[in-house]
């Protein structure tokens, strides 16, 4: 029987993923600290199942072995971490900073660096899957970072994701999450045009999706946002602004290492039409409405 303690946990950013990927550790037994920009049902629902609330990132990470954020942009990541009352102000020796929000390549190699100053570990392990993946714990994990700390991490990551793969050292996890980004600018604007066509040519939508995602054409994207795209529903599982986050980070690192990806940037000006139009909080989804 093995009696050693859990590792506790800081989570921050208890968002449409975080909530439950952070629940998903609670349910597991670790002790969990958690902070968020703001408070609502999702963080409610996890003080009320035993949670601590810690007013700083600073005191987040002094009150954790293991501190995990999900955030929204690389400037957040970057305040969150390296600001004044930030996780490196309040971490102890020997601590391990995940960041598993999508971002920088290059500020997840400056986070390991600033980490190994402070002598912690840190990792860059962004996730895809959406909310299902979150919801479930079954989302794909790609971790960039030291081989020690990924076997230190792999334990709390086998608790939110069923993929989990260390794909290099510090920012590899971040250039794998930008060709799985890019991989699905080109698919979800697929499925959108497929779909348009389909309805153009007086099909049943419903009969195309299902004769479609037993062949070469079917995919994640069609089976989880093509109904969506049928019924008009634009509720977001991933929203278009954090979307074009991504697609602007993939885009600067094409950009710096000489590669031309015709397909990203016509998706990327799709989804900016759709942000000027609908919005940022729409779900991916809605690039079908660029069609019509």
């Amino acid at each position: 029987m093995n009696d050693t303690p859990l590792p506790r946990i800081g989570f921050m950013g208890i968002g449409i993923m975080g909530g439950s990927m952070a629940g998903h550790l609670q349910a597991a037994g670790h002790r969990l600290t958690i902070a968020n920009r703001s408070r609502g049902p999702r963080v409610d629902a996890l003080l009320a199942a035993g949670a601590t609330w810690a007013d700083t990132p600073a005191a987040l990470a002094g009150e954790s072995d293991i501190v995990i954020t999900v955030l929204g942009f690389p400037q957040d990541v970057e305040q969150v971490w390296l600001g004044t009352d930030g996780l490196l102000a309040g971490a102890k020796p020997g601590t391990l900073l995940i960041d598993m929000t999508t971002s920088s390549p290059r500020l997840a190699s400056r986070l390991a660096e600033a980490a190994a100053a402070k002598r912690c570990a840190a990792l860059d392990a962004p996730v895809s899957g959406g909310d299902i993946g979150a919801r479930n714990a079954a989302l794909s994990i790609m971790v960039g970072g030291d081989a020690d700390a990924f076997g230190r991490a792999q334990p709390v990551f086998a608790r939110m994701g069923k993929a989990i793969r260390h794909m290099g050292g510090a920012g590899a996890g971040q250039h794998t999450k930008m060709a799985n980004q890019i991989a699905i600018a080109s698919a979800v604007m697929g499925v959108a045009e497929a779909l348009s066509y389909a309805r153009r040519a007086g099909l049943d939508g419903e009969a195309v999706l299902a004769a479609l995602a037993p062949g070469a054409a079917g995919s994640m994207q069609l089976t989880a946002l093509g109904p969506k795209m049928l019924a008009g529903d634009f509720a977001p599982g991933f929203m278009v602004k954090h979307f074009l986050k991504d697609l602007g980070i993939a885009v600067a690192e094409a950009e710096a290492m000489g590669l031309a990806l015709p397909g990203l940037a016509q998706s990327r000006a799709l989804f900016d039409r759709i942000a000027a139009e609908l919005g940022g909080d729409v779900g991916t989804q809605a690039i079908i409405a660029a069609y019509r």
